[in-house]
C-alpha cells in the first residue's frame, strides 16, 4: 500500500528523494484521517524551511493538520493541482496528490526517517489501518 521508494514520518508525511529533490506529501493514512480535504496551504516558492517545521496546512472538513518538512531545504515547486482542487490529496496522496518539491540541503536527514516497513508497522502500534 505504502510505495517502496518512500521514506515517512512520525507526522504521516511521505518524501521521495531523487538527487538534491524531495518531493512530500501526506500519506493515505493522514488522508483517511483527516477526511474529505478542502483546502491545501503551501508555502511560497524559494521560502526556506527545517526539517519538523510547519510547511503549511491541509484543512478538511474535520480538521485543519500541519504539514511538516521532513527534510531541511527550500521550496522550489508547489503542486498546481491541488490547489485548485484539494480533493486529489484523497484520491491519490503518493501519486498526483503530492503537495511541495524542496531542493534538500543535508541528504543525511533522511537517516531520521522510516522506510516503508517501518511506517507500516508504526501505523499497527498507533492503532492504525
Amino acid at each position: 500500500m505504502y510505495p517502496e521508494e518512500f521514506l515517512y514520518t512520525r507526522d504521516h508525511e511521505w518524501v521521495r528523494v531523487d538527487g538534491n529533490t524531495a518531493t512530500v506529501g501526506i500519506t493515505d493514512h493522514a488522508q483517511k484521517e483527516l477526511g474529505d480535504i478542502v483546502f491545501v496551504d503551501l508555502p511560497a516558492v524559494g521560502t526556506h524551511v527545517a526539517a519538523k517545521e510547519s510547511l503549511g496546512t491541509v484543512e478538511s472538513v474535520k480538521a485543519v493538520a500541519d504539514v511538516f518538512a521532513p527534510l531541511t531545504g527550500e521550496v522550489i515547486s508547489l503542486n498546481p493541482k491541488v490547489q485548485s482542487a484539494p480533493e486529489i490529496v484523497n484520491t491519490d496522496p503518493h501519486g498526483e496528490g503530492w503537495l511541495v518539491q524542496l531542493r534538500v540541503r543535508d541528504r543525511n536527514e533522511t537517516e531520521g526517517l522510516m522506510t516503508t516497513e517501518e511506517y507500516e508497522k508504526y501505523l499497527k502500534g498507533e492503532g492504525g489501518h
